[in-house]
């Protein structure tokens, strides 16, 4: 049997595509808005374990540059988590990003042909209402404010019953900052043109 486990938490990513980004509605397989999608996805766990282990408070981002449909695979990915993940909590998001791992970014697993590894640096992660942030030195520098709703006051314009691993619900948002500079995967636009997202994510699953 393989090790049960459970995550809840604050998600946000931002991609190389104008907004709206047109692979979302077409479940990925619509051209990007280039001839790849260039992306970074951060997590921030509020609780969690995986088997024994404690999942609360740990950080980390999935790296991901795509051909200019998605779902055609041969990606590149690459991780990065918080140096202040204890390694049985390394171990533990490695297994969760891994394939056959239940709900959550492990579905990306099978996408991914050229795997560049994992590394370990501090990441900044602040969420404020419809506006997120994230920041790693050197490689990562997102900043994403939601489209606001004029229906539903005080959240914002949402995509539903869509694909994406992390959550069918996803806020719109477009990126004020832009900047992606990990595991050869370069990007960089702070027009404010980029699409973003954010959503809480809710998995549970059990890991070989």
């Amino acid at each position: 049997m393989g090790t049960k486990w459970s995550a809840k938490g604050e998600y946000m990513e931002a991609c190389s595509c104008d907004f709206l980004c047109p692979c979302i509605p077409k479940n990925s397989t619509t051209p990007a808005t280039h001839d790849f999608c260039k992306v970074a996805l951060a997590f921030d766990i509020a609780e969690g374990k995986f088997g024994d282990t404690s999942l609360a408070g740990v950080r980390w981002v999935f790296f991901a540059q795509s051909k200019a449909v998605m779902s055609s695979g041969e990606w590149i990915g690459g991780l990065v988590i918080d140096p202040s993940a204890s390694d049985e909590q390394v171990a533990a998001i490695t297994a969760i990003c891994g394939p056959d791992a239940g709900d959550g970014p492990g579905k990306f697993a099978p996408l991914i042909s050229d795997f560049r590894g994992l590394e370990r640096h501090p990441i900044e992660f602040v969420k404020n209402g419809k506006n997120v942030t994230v920041k790693i030195d050197g490689m990562l520098e997102q900043a994403i404010e939601g489209v606001d709703s004029m229906s539903a006051e005080g959240e914002c314009v949402v995509i539903d019953n869509t694909a994406h691993p992390v959550n069918k619900r996803l806020n719109l948002a477009s990126a004020l900052r832009n900047m992606i500079n990990a595991f050869g995967i370069q990007w960089e636009d702070h027009s404010g043109g980029n699409n973003g997202h954010f959503a809480p994510f809710d998995w549970v699953g059990e890991a070989a």
